[in-house]
């Protein structure tokens, strides 16, 4: 696990706070989230859920990937795996690394999954444009969208467009692998 992504996240959304010129609460009025939290997150005094991850990434109008930084020695096209930082939510447990390199279109996301656990995304992105993909590579994943629940096994890609709360469960009795592609919606 890289430790230090903490911190590279942490910088990353001071810098988007900054760029907007929005103060502490500002920000914490964009996203739902409490001035407080968004301060000990800044500071890389606390590690985000995913959950808080996805609201501070709305109020921003962008996607949870694009706050983690790219991989360190990406010069151009390339993205190395020992090049990319994981991040583990403290909730869940589950670990995400964004393997995409700077400045791609779309935005790969490789997750492991814990058996048992389940993450809710509350906070949608729709007006922003953005939809994903979930393309399981190993166990089976419950993917709830707002009241739809669909279970993908082994193999199975799921398109959605991120307009209501998103539910991923992992019911299974081991660790889930997938993939998230994060793009521009085309309509």
């Amino acid at each position: 696990m890289d430790h230090d992504v903490n911190h590279r996240l942490a910088e990353r959304l001071k810098q988007a706070r900054s760029a907007r010129g929005w103060t502490l609460e500002q920000f914490a009025e964009a996203s739902g989230v409490s001035r407080a939290m968004i301060s000990k997150i800044e500071r890389a005094e606390v590690s985000p859920t995913a959950a808080v991850l996805a609201r501070l990434a709305a109020g921003l109008g962008t996607s949870m990937a694009s706050l983690f930084p790219a991989p360190r020695s990406a010069p151009d096209r390339l993205s190395r795996w020992d090049d990319q930082s994981d991040w583990q939510d403290p909730a869940s447990g589950y670990i995400r690394r964004n393997v995409s390199p700077a400045g791609a279109a779309a935005e790969i996301v490789y997750v492991t999954f814990p058996a048992g656990r389940r993450v809710v995304f509350d906070t949608y992105t729709a007006p922003h444009g953005i939809e994903q993909q979930v393309w399981v590579l190993e166990g089976e994943i419950e993917m709830g969208i707002g009241p739809q629940v669909t279970r993908l096994g082994t193999g199975d890609c799921l398109l959605m467009r991120l307009d209501q709360p998103i539910t991923f469960h992992n019911p299974g009795d081991s660790a889930a692998r997938y993939i998230v592609v994060l793009s521009k919606n085309r309509h």
